[in-house]
């Protein structure tokens, strides 16, 4: 059964799709943000990224850490992040209907804010493949919570300028 060019616009339009990947592409600047921001912690505190520690503590369990090298790792560390920022901003559009402010950046930065929240303070400790917020040092910590306005803000923006560009070629 072919689909009509309406039913793909009406899809990849979706809140869900629109959120996948505007999600997606908002870990982009988010993850320059934290490359450039680790520079200027304490020294003691410039160890990997959380993205890096995740990847591979997840790689360790499945008994693969010591295959990869640098550069996999690495590679591996940028599509999860990209696959979680996807995940995540599938979340976008729901939380923002509870909003009530109509800014696109402001629904972003309060849904950054929620995810960073509920990832760090709940579900990878609870899976125990990253620390809790609670035990990260106050640098790392505001490094995250501005990485992921950042990758909030950007969200937003994307998802706004995505549907609207698609709805308008409709």
């Amino acid at each position: 059964m072919a689909t009509s060019s309406t039913d793909t616009k009406s899809l990849i339009a979706s809140p869900v799709v629109t959120g996948a990947i505007a999600g997606c592409l908002a870990t982009i600047p988010m993850s320059i943000f934290m490359l450039l921001a680790q520079r200027y912690l304490p020294h003691e505190q410039r160890y990997s990224l959380p993205p890096e520690i995740i990847t591979y503590d997840i790689a360790r369990r499945a008994n693969l850490h010591w295959k990869l090298s640098k550069r996999q790792t690495v590679l591996a560390t940028l599509g999860a992040h990209l696959g979680y920022g996807a995940a995540v901003g599938i979340l976008y559009a729901p939380l923002c209907r509870l909003l009530p402010t109509k800014s696109p950046l402001i629904k972003g930065s309060i849904v950054g804010l929620l995810v960073w929240i509920g990832s760090y303070m709940a579900l990878l400790p609870l899976l125990r493949v990253a620390e809790s917020a609670y035990r990260e040092p106050l640098h790392r910590n505001v490094m995250m919570l501005v990485a992921h306005q950042v990758w909030g803000g950007a969200t937003g923006l994307i998802a706004t300028g995505w549907r609207q560009n698609i709805l308008r070629v409709s």
